[in-house]
């Protein structure tokens, strides 16, 4: 005959394992997580609303001061509060392409070489190589521009005015290189980390089924980074190229120690003593500065902030219109 088990029944002292009575475990702590969040958030919103307002509160005497005032200020030399920050702006924004037009491939290669090329050894070292490369100071990628880039960059940009001196990009090139050029590639340097580390995270995410189910259709690995890996990461990309675009419109050092001053609105990349950023002018103006040109020099920094600002939020803005594309959704 065949035995029939009985079920097992709960018993009081398993029930009370299961249910114990009283107040939900964690309440209190969730309460402090979310009071300190949100502290954060506010926080975040307050630091920058308060330095909005007083770059607008110690710029306004220079925003609302006319030409006669203007005239008494040394650093002015005769031009208007526009005159004076366009070629500052046009400097900054021109520096800053520059870097990410270098910037930007390289370290989409390096990211993809990290994830998905290298040895699981060679790939770890490389990445803390260029994790380090993002702790050395501004003041070392000058110094490194001018007594090594220069001389290396010299006999480049001579070829190139000698043989495309025709077009306005590479012409009347002068030594040393202490122009925009130099400053973008210096610029460029500077970005490479940060840019490769956010991109690498991002190729890491990539889903491994994607990647699979495109290796498991034919494709070669480019094919199925290309099909894969690239739409997934298309907004990290962007959101990688406006974290150093931020980094390379406010350097300071690099550009002040690399960089011939000058207060021209041109595309001469070779020429010296053309273009000079806002954040670079700022630092080598200020220590003379007095009166209303202390307010001038902070009225500049208002125009940065401003283009930084709207800088953001145009990639915020493309990120949004990317993402119901990108592979993340």
């Amino acid at each position: 005959m065949s035995t029939l088990t009985k079920p097992r029944r709960t018993g009081t002292h398993d029930r009370e394992l299961a249910v114990r009575p009283g107040r939900a475990p964690g309440r209190l702590g969730n309460r402090i997580f979310a009071g300190i969040s949100t502290g954060a958030g506010v926080a975040i919103l307050v630091i920058l609303a308060a330095v909005a307002a007083f770059l607008l509160w110690r710029s306004w005497p220079a925003l609302i001061a006319s030409q006669a005032d203007y005239d008494t200020v040394n650093i002015m030399r005769g031009r208007s509060l526009a005159g004076y920050v366009a070629p500052l702006l046009f400097g900054t924004v021109l520096s800053s392409v520059i870097a990410l037009l270098i910037a930007v491939p390289l370290s989409i290669g390096i990211a993809l070489f990290i994830s998905h090329y290298a040895p699981r050894r060679l790939a770890q070292g490389l990445g803390y190589l260029v994790d380090l490369l993002a702790a050395v100071p501004s003041i070392i990628f000058g110094l490194w521009g001018i007594q090594f880039l220069q001389p290396v960059l010299h006999p480049l940009f001579d070829w190139l005015t000698n043989n495309l001196g025709w077009i306005p990009l590479f012409a009347d090139y002068q030594a040393p290189a202490r122009n925009i050029m130099t400053g973008g590639i210096v610029l460029a340097v500077m970005i490479l980390p940060i840019i490769t580390a956010t991109i690498r995270e991002v190729f890491l995410q990539t889903p491994r089924l994607h990647e699979e189910a495109s290796l498991a259709l034919g494709a070669t690995r480019w094919e199925m980074i290309r099909q894969a890996v690239l739409p997934f990461g298309r907004s990290g990309i962007i959101s990688a190229a406006m974290l150093g675009l931020g980094r390379a419109l406010g350097e300071t050092m690099a550009i002040l120690m690399v960089i011939s001053p000058g207060f021209m609105i041109n595309f001469y990349l070779l020429q010296p003593g053309q273009h000079q950023s806002i954040a670079a002018n700022i630092a080598s103006q200020f220590p003379e500065a007095s009166g209303l040109g202390v307010d001038v020099l902070i009225a500049s920094g208002l125009m940065l902030f401003v283009l930084t600002f709207g800088v953001n939020m145009a990639a915020r803005a493309v990120i949004a219109r990317r993402a119901e594309f990108s592979g993340a959704n």
